[in-house]
């Protein structure tokens, strides 16, 4: 399967919001098909649960897919998960996982966006790892620009390492702009590829990512 792993060093970094941007540069290349396997913090509506995210990721996309087939489980707890569904009682498995990012794809390009790091648990007893491990996808580390984002990147680059992950680029995803050049700094430790992302320099931030997809 050709495509994406996109995780983060942390909850609330922009993982959805990079996804987004990747796609639409592939957009120009392939038919893209997005994956949120399983959503908690759903809103909940007469035709059922509907998830944020991976609506924003069907909406980018050139695809045309149901909903379903981005996001096959969906939860309206706001929590991880794994809680969200251990308190419903529903158990997820690593292969119903599997299936649901590899469902309907064929050749297409696939984008997979994960549920918090690479050590968060996105199931009962499964982390994100492990499922990026099974899908065989490279990984888009996304890393929040500021104090202490070298550590939290290196720390994800080891992770992902440790699982025998391939890291495709880290993402220093500067929501509050400051000027700490973390992008020079996480360089010099890593041969991993940093690509600096934020508002005012998006075309940049398109062809040094487009050129590492």
């Amino acid at each position: 399967m050709k495509g994406l792993f996109v995780s983060g060093s942390g909850t609330d970094v922009g993982k959805t919001y990079v996804a987004l941007l990747l796609i639409k540069i592939l957009n120009k290349k392939y038919t893209v098909r997005p994956r949120k396997p399983i959503e908690s913090d759903c809103i909940k509506s007469k035709g059922g649960l509907i998830p944020k995210d991976a609506t924003l990721l069907a909406e980018a996309c050139n695809s045309n897919e149901p909903l379903d087939h981005v996001c096959r489980f969906r939860f309206e707890s706001c929590s991880s998960p794994e809680k969200a569904s251990n308190d419903e009682g529903v158990t997820i498995t690593l292969s119903e996982l599997k299936s649901a990012c590899q469902s309907n794809t064929n050749e297409d390009y696939v984008i997979v966006e994960g549920a918090g790091g690479l050590y968060s648990p996105i199931a009962r007893e499964l982390l994100n790892s492990e499922l990026a491990q099974a899908l065989g996808l490279p990984v888009v580390l996304v890393v929040k620009d500021e104090l202490g984002a070298i550590n939290q990147a290196l720390m994800s680059v080891q992770a992902a390492k440790a699982q025998k992950l391939e890291v495709a680029m880290i993402v220093l995803n500067q929501i509050v702009p400051n000027s700490l050049d973390n992008k020079k700094a996480i360089s010099s430790y890593t041969n991993v590829p940093v690509v600096a992302l934020d508002n005012k320099h998006l075309k940049r931030f398109n062809v040094e990512a487009g050129s590492l997809i």
